[in-house]
């Protein structure tokens, strides 16, 4: 077996043929965005480059691509935890441990060269939102930007030495269902007209202004867990503008108190349903026209929660039922989506699981975020509880 750096062109497309043989007979396999990952590895379009790197390799043998992985490291990611973390991601490979232990090493090896102790997987260069996590339950489509794979993908990683970082659940609920819990909604419209709180939705034509309420939000949100990386604007800017096909403006929503940001919540198109149809990762002429036709033909019905958050001094105030209350008039207007998937939250976040539960939301998916120690002496640590 042969590891070789992806250095030209002709590596990259077989980067992206490797999942191909992997997938050939599964019917649930979507393959994502080949321009969506290629920007990942774009100094120009991936602002933590900033204050990182990346690197990718395919394994062969025989003549054959038989695996694939990429490893990277960002500066606040990695002075986040007890020991510099480093990250790999777009695993694939097939059933074989030690063509995995190759992959491993390799990522594990490079990242030791830039001074890490330890590395997360299988998570993407980027935020959170998209590739993030080993899929351990629910092997159906995924939505758009989650990770799927095989079943064994949990043993060889398990085999080589990682262990669960934390678990990540994602929710499914329809919120226009009549049966949802009246209370709920009650709550929803009593939160929805007191005195003193507004909310707004996303405009890309103000978006500069809602991407510093984000960060704001965020940073109050998150900032005292353990673990909190802070965000970058420019990241951020980049992300909105290149995912417009997935954003609806009228599904990103705000929550201000005499002015001031408290909360925010946003959904995104599952643009895997058209992906799904098209078969294909390549945004080719005639797959964007298929693209935009699909689009048209409203055969979009699902949506993906990708953040919720309120700052701790609204938290227990019924803030979320309030957005929920004006997103409920928008999917009422735009009645041909019928599903959200609330994804991911974390097992470090019991209060967010609950809250999902209280909506009425079924759990349908479990992802891991596994964890290497390159010390393998060193006392293995779980994600920390948020309180």
């Amino acid at each position: 077996m042969e590891v070789i750096e992806v250095t030209n062109s002709e590596l990259v497309n077989a980067f992206h043929r490797v999942p191909e043989s992997i997938y050939k007979n599964d019917p649930n396999y979507i393959p994502p965005l080949k321009r969506m990952i290629e920007n990942t590895f774009d100094p120009a379009k991936n602002a933590r480059f900033k204050r990182g790197d990346a690197r990718r390799w395919v394994l062969k043998s025989e003549g054959k691509y038989i695996g694939r992985i990429a490893a990277f490291y960002d500066q606040n990611y990695a002075s986040s935890y007890d020991q510099p973390t480093g990250c790999c991601g777009y695993f694939e490979c097939i059933n074989n441990q030690e063509a995995a232990n190759i992959l491993f090493g390799t990522a594990k090896n490079w990242l030791q060269q830039h001074g890490m102790e330890a590395m997360d997987g299988p998570v993407n260069f980027d935020e959170n939102f998209f590739f993030w996590g080993l899929l351990n339950e629910g092997f159906q489509p995924q939505t758009f930007g989650m990770n799927y794979n095989p079943a064994y993908y949990f043993y060889l990683f398990e085999n080589y030495g990682f262990k669960t970082y934390y678990e990540q659940y994602s929710y499914s609920l329809d919120i226009t269902d009549p049966d949802l819990p009246e209370r709920f909604w009650k709550i929803a419209d009593w939160v929805a007209k007191k005195p003193g709180y507004s909310f707004e939705h996303f405009t890309y034509k103000d978006q500069k202004k809602y991407i510093d309420d984000f960060i704001e939000i965020h940073q109050k949100a998150w900032g005292n867990h353990g673990n909190y990386k802070p965000l970058d604007f420019d990241v951020l800017k980049a992300t909105l503008n290149n995912a417009k096909i997935l954003i609806d403006e009228e599904f990103i929503w705000y929550v201000y108190h005499d002015g001031k940001p408290i909360a925010f919540f946003m959904q995104i198109l599952d643009l895997n349903q058209i992906l799904q149809k098209i078969k294909s990762g390549d945004l080719t002429l005639w797959n964007i026209v298929k693209l935009l036709y699909y689009k048209s033909r409203k055969v979009i019905t699902r949506c993906r929660v990708i953040v919720l958050g309120v700052i701790p001094a609204y938290q227990g105030k019924g803030i979320e039922s309030g957005i929920f209350h004006h997103l409920k008039k928008v999917m009422l207007k735009k009645s041909w989506y019928n599903d959200m998937e609330m994804s991911w939250v974390g097992d470090f976040n019991p209060k967010m699981n609950a809250l999902f539960k209280s909506f009425g939301a079924e759990k349908k998916l479990t992802h891991h975020t596994l964890r290497y120690l390159f010390d393998r002496e060193k006392e293995f640590k779980k994600a920390p509880i948020i309180h």
